[in-house]
């Protein structure tokens, strides 16, 4: 028998607390979207829900800027979309070029070893974008490459990489493109068909405003055809895209594979509905207001940017900590004494720099404000000489400023 909790022991209903959510993710969610999670459930195989699944796709190919007929959302987070795609893609001997600056990168790697392709590694530093002269070195040495894969945003570093043209060069070295787009759908110019990205993969909680949980998938045809073609079984039975397309699959003659998240899908269907009905340029347009009027408060805090200014993620914005300072005191006493939740870094970045979001719902000019001020007041009694009303002062002229050309790709 299992320990029984004491007699002392009061359980209740879990109150969770109220944040502002600027860290890498989750993003703050929408009451909207929030409401829509909380309506009935019906059953996965119902024809309303049928219904509701074709209008997420349809949706989905809205963001992703694509009409592949495969776009569907993964039951599972960004991560599984990943090991979604890397499954059915990767086969035993594959050649793979995997490009690495940072966390994810190297899980793209990770995940391809496991299948048992072989990696072909193009390394670069953390903070800075892929190099398409170092991808096109790699191509010519290794001809027999099949897949280049790679991460658009990297949510670790803050570095945006030039997906367009690292597509291009896969593409006429004869090779197939898998992109991660977890941290830029939405948030970033991302033209899948225009771009020629062949599969695409991203996660719901980020600049979609969605809780976590669910992982978009987008595959052209060229995919499509690599993983109906397989000379082996895709190791996972779960993501088997051969079984899980029977599923999302257009028409009345669906199977059964997995019990869908329902109401977690009614919150992702809401949450793209706000996508549309903005805009998805707006969108990106927005983003990139709010990122140079955050840029504007932090320098003005005199804190530093890791990454090179065209080489940066609008929505995730990654500076270093002051020497001197305890980062992981500072990011408690903000979310202990303002709320607010910001990212720490990952790997060597560890300890070294703060990773804030302005993700979805969390790029709001409040949240930007609040953000400065907070982490303003917190400096300055953590002894750095700091003016939390300058940055606040230039965030808001920034912010009242002529609408900025870019984000819109």
């Amino acid at each position: 028998m299992p320990e029984q909790p004491s007699n002392t022991t009061r359980f209740q209903a879990f109150a969770a607390p109220a944040r502002v959510l600027m860290g890498p993710g989750p993003s703050d969610i929408p009451e909207r979207v929030l409401r829509a999670m909380a309506r009935p459930t019906i059953g996965h195989l119902d024809p309303a829900f049928t219904s509701l699944m074709e209008e997420i796709k349809a949706l989905l190919r809205y963001a992703f800027w694509t009409r592949n007929e495969l776009t569907m959302p993964v039951s599972g987070p960004g991560t599984a979309a990943m090991e979604c795609c890397v499954v059915n893609l990767v086969e035993p001997g594959d050649k793979v070029v995997v490009c690495r600056n940072g966390v994810f990168g190297g899980r793209l790697k990770e995940m391809v070893e496991r299948c048992g392709g072989e990696v072909v590694l193009v390394d670069e530093p953390w903070g800075r974008a892929v190099d398409p002269e170092r991808l096109e070195a790699a191509l010519r040495a290794h001809p027999d490459a099949r897949l280049v894969a790679f991460v658009h945003a990297e949510t670790s570093t803050g570095a945006l990489s030039d997906a367009r043209t690292l597509v291009e060069i896969a593409r006429r070295h004869g090779c197939l493109t898998l992109v991660d787009a977890v941290t830029s759908l939405g948030g970033a110019p991302l033209h899948v068909d225009d771009w020629g990205i062949d599969a695409v993969y991203s996660g719901s909680q980020k600049c979609l405003s969605c809780p976590p949980g669910l992982g978009p998938i987008s595959l052209n045809e060229r995919a499509v055809e690599k993983v109906s073609r397989r000379k082996t079984p895709v190791q996972s039975w779960f993501m088997d895209l051969n079984l899980v397309m029977a599923y999302w699959g257009s028409g009345s003659n669906r199977t059964y594979h997995h019990t869908a998240p329902v109401n977690a899908l009614y919150g992702l269907h809401e949450s793209l509905l706000m996508l549309y009905e903005e805009g998805l340029e707006a969108a990106w347009k927005r983003h990139y207001r709010h990122h140079l009027a955050l840029r504007a408060g932090l320098e003005a805090l005199g804190l530093q940017f890791i990454v090179p200014e065209g080489e940066r993620i609008p929505q995730l914005n990654v500076v270093a900590v002051p020497d001197g300072v305890d980062e992981g005191r500072v990011r408690r006493r903000l979310l202990q004494e303002h709320r607010l939740e910001i990212g720490a870094g990952l790997g060597p970045l560890a300890g070294k720099v703060w990773r804030i979001g302005l993700m979805g719902y969390s790029s709001r000019p409040e949240n930007i404000l609040h953000c400065l001020d907070a982490l303003g007041r917190v400096l300055a009694t953590e002894g750095v000489r700091v003016d939390a009303a300058e940055a606040v002062r230039v965030a808001e002229q920034a912010l009242a400023g002529p609408a900025v050309a870019g984000g819109a790709g």
